[in-house]
């Protein structure tokens, strides 16, 4: 199936202002679902607005202040409708120094003047920029923030005050935990007990309550429990609206303050920018795929950031940021314009105004208890084995580290530092081997090819005696020219005493910018090579253009027959590269095969033929004819025992309706041929998956509809809130159909385990799934982390190295 885009009409009644809903004019007019994504969102800003504020030592009408301003004035002229701003916690350890240095009035100067440093960068459009952070420093900052708030607002969970830094906080600590009060204890305990297991409560009756948001149902529980048990804690004092702080000029280092506006700054802009790139893909993988909502303008969200970051320090509010879990709430509430972000922060105003009395019985311990789990969440296990997978655990360290003893600029420049310096470790790391067996040379490169390997590559290679078969294995994915030059002139001095060379990639195959022969004539950082499963070196094939990567559409490579006469065709055909008629490719690549393939692999196959098929794996995987299985796992006849159908889909036993070809399959693979694996493998751009999401009540039940119905458990679970997103290489999916076909290869993972054969070679340990996810457009593949352990797993797909992709195939 092919992927359509929609006809734009022409002609439009009235032309839409950027980042309007669909057929909205300039009047403000909520949709109903707005309106109800607005109260979902306002019951969660409230209480933890809250929470911050007194987490940061601002007067607590601050917190209120900046969720109003960040829902109004962001949410009016952000470039991400529906994101939501508002005070956050990243900000806390920032805005709490700030205080305690500068105190309140000059603290809100520095927001408002953040707010003009971040006009001035949307102005430069640089917005952007600020995604080229590393994922492992952003989740560092984050980390070492969460930690200090934690650490602060234990101490007001157990009753008494924070110390003025972390390491103060935990030196305080015993002493602290000796001297808790009983009553703030009590009511920190009942607000983290239902924060935590409110969203998990099972039954109907469970997911009718858990509609309520968990930090307002923590938040009034505690308040109830404090006024019913007439406990006397220090409880919200929110003082008149008439006594409100506003800014006062700037007093103190000029230094200090510049610091502080660049600290305010950076640490709004980067969170912003991040959660509304998040927004997107969040609203990209709704069951609507976010129709009518138009993706974040950037340079647009920032100035929509600094215009409200501007008001609420004019206002005497905290700074503001783009909020991941308000904007979470109002993407799955399905909000489908800026409305619903606007509203929330009319709802706030009104609470301010006419909620005070209410306000003021909730006890400061459910707020900082509430405070402090926010803090805890912060320090994401997910996050910590992506960035682990990727072999930047030392780069989030010392960024957590950092933040925590000295202070979050100095900590993030410190992440900076190391990140760079494990960058260039990473580049200049190549090891260089060389081995000699029964006279051949075998030299292996290890790593990526720079300049600063070529003093030693030099060395090895002039090791090589004159005139000997050698064998250059470049087991690394770049090449610059310097080593190209310098591998390319030894190469030639080689042939020319009466040497051989063959160069390769980690599976036998030629890696892009591996010097080959001038005939060929290829240049530095061409594609060139010999094909990997002939072993040829370079040129000595007679068919050279056969490449592994060239085109297969209407592929060619020998000389075509005639054309035919022209009675049998509109237009003849004019060049040897125009496509062959389906006949004459037929019959062309049977000659094709019987010339150049058969004699190579004519002995295998005799064996074969002998032996009887061994096949290591059940590979499972969709028709798609962009998929070709033997090339994109390096394997071979005999390796795989392939079964294909339309959206890789396995049905659950007994729903197979007559169908019983792909149970059969699983049935022979496992039991009779003893298969020691089962791999299902989805792509992207499927077909089935688009049909699957575009498929209505009312369409006609046609061969295609009624296989497709053994989908609907994946489009289910993509839609489950039991679920949590699936993710390659650490990012969501670009797109709904992108999120339903790695859904889907999870979802048939666990269909496989219902299958009685499959589930008794699980349990005794003979068999393993893998989940597989192939990209045709990059032409990389990724595979499940943990396909082990499906059913509840947060799926993580992770990128595959050719090398590791290479040897796992075979």
């Amino acid at each position: 199936m092919t992927l359509c885009t929609p006809n734009r009409t022409p002609n439009r009644p009235r032309v839409q202002r950027p980042h309007s809903p669909p057929g909205r004019t300039g009047r403000f007019r909520p949709a109903g679902v707005d309106v109800s994504a607005s109260l979902a969102v306002f019951l969660i800003a409230l209480p933890l607005s809250l929470g911050i504020a007194l987490a940061t030592g601002a007067p607590l009408q601050a917190g209120l202040v900046a969720a109003a301003v960040g829902g109004l004035v962001a949410g009016r002229f952000g470039g991400s409708p529906l994101q939501v701003s508002g005070p956050a916690a990243g900000l806390t350890v920032v805005t709490a120094e700030l205080i305690q240095r500068y105190g309140w009035r000059t603290t809100c100067a520095i927001t408002a003047l953040a707010g003009l440093a971040q006009l001035a960068l949307a102005a430069l459009k640089v917005a952007r920029s600020a995604l080229a952070v590393s994922p492992a420093i952003v989740h560092g900052m984050l980390a070492g923030i969460g930690v200090t708030i934690a650490l602060a607002q234990l101490h007001i969970v157990l009753g008494g005050t924070p110390q003025s830094s972390a390491v103060a906080n935990v030196l305080g600590l015993p002493a602290q935990l000796a001297d808790a009060r009983p009553a703030a204890l009590a009511i920190s305990a009942l607000t983290v007990v239902v924060l935590l297991g409110w969203p998990h409560l099972p039954g109907r009756a469970g997911r009718a309550a858990r509609k309520a948001p968990a930090a307002l149902v923590a938040v009034a529980g505690a308040t109830a429990l404090a006024v019913g048990a007439g406990l006397t804690v220090p409880r919200v004092d929110l003082p008149s609206w008439s006594s409100h702080a506003l800014p006062g000029l700037p007093e103190g280092p000029v230094l200090g303050i510049a610091a502080g506006v660049l600290t305010i700054t950076l640490v709004t802009s980067v969170q912003s920018l991040l959660s509304a790139v998040a927004v997107d893909k969040l609203v990209a993988a709704r069951p609507d795929r976010g129709r009518g909502v138009p993706r974040s303008d950037l340079d647009r969200e920032l100035a929509g950031q600094g215009m409200a970051n501007v008001v609420s320090g004019a206002l005497g509010g905290l700074p503001v940021a783009g909020v991941a879990v308000r904007s979470v709430a109002n993407v799955s509430a399905g909000a489908v314009s800026r409305a619903s972000t606007m509203l929330h922060g009319l709802w706030i105003v009104l609470a301010a105004l006419l909620l005070v009395p209410a306000i003021d019985l909730i006890p400061l311990a459910a707020l900082a208890a509430l405070v402090m789990v926010v803090g805890i969440q912060m320090v994401s296990i997910t996050r910590i084995r992506t960035v682990t997978r990727h072999r930047e655990a030392v780069v989030y360290a010392v960024t957590l580290t950092g933040v925590v003893l000295v202070g979050i600029l100095e900590g993030v420049a410190l992440g900076i530092a190391v990140a760079v310096a494990v960058a260039m470790h990473r580049l200049a790391r190549t090891r260089i081997t060389r081995e000699e067996r029964e006279g051949h040379q075998s030299v292996r490169v290890r790593g990526q090819l720079t300049f600063l390997a070529v003093p030693r590559l030099s060395r090895v290679l002039h090791q090589i005696p004159a005139g000997s078969e050698v064998t250059v294995e470049l087991d690394g994915s770049f090449m610059d020219h310097a080593a190209y030059e310098t591998l390319n002139d030894w190469r030639a001095g080689h042939l020319a005493h009466g040497g051989t060379v063959e160069l390769t990639g980690p599976a036998g195959g030629r890696i892009a910018g591996a010097p080959a022969d001038r005939a060929a004539g290829t240049e530095p950082g061409a594609d060139a090579g010999a094909d990997a499963g002939a072993g040829a070196s370079p040129g000595a094939s007679p068919h050279a253009c056969c490449r592994p990567w060239t085109p297969w559409h209407n592929h060619q490579c020998a000389e075509p027959p005639a054309p035919p006469a022209p009675e049998s065709f509109e237009e003849p055909v004019a060049e040897p590269s125009a496509p062959l008629p389906t006949a004459h490719q037929l019959v062309h690549g049977i000659g094709k095969f019987q010339r150049n393939t058969a004699p190579l692999v004519r002995d295998e196959l005799a064996r074969l033929a002998r032996e009887g098929q061994t096949p290591a794996q059940l590979f499972l995987t969709c028709s798609d004819s962009r998929l070709v299985t033997s090339m994109i796992t390096s394997s071979g006849p005999g390796d795989l025992f392939t079964v294909r159908n339309v959206g890789n889909l396995v049905p659950l036993p007994g729903e197979e309706s007559g169908d019983d070809s792909v149970a059969a399959a699983i049935e022979y693979a496992v039991d009779v041929l003893r298969v020691r694996s089962i791999t299902v493998c989805g792509h992207s751009g499927c077909g089935a998956m688009q049909a699957l999401l575009g498929a209505g009540p009312e369409d006609p039940a046609t061969p295609l509809r009624r296989w497709l119905r053994h989908g609907r458990p994946s489009l289910e679970r993509m839609a489950s809130r039991r679920h949590a997103w699936a993710r390659i290489s650490g990012r969501l999916p670009a797109d709904a159909v992108e999120q339903l076909s790695i859904t889907n290869v999870v979802q048939q993972l666990e269909h496989l385990r219902a299958y009685e054969s499959v589930a008794r070679r699980l349990a005794d340990g003979s068999l393993t799934l893998h989940g597989m996810y192939f990209h045709v457009g990059e032409a990389q593949a990724y595979l499940l982390s943990d396909a082990d352990e499906v059913r509840g797993y947060d799926d993580v797909f992770d990128s595959v190295p050719p090398a590791v992709l290479a040897a796992r195939a075979s």
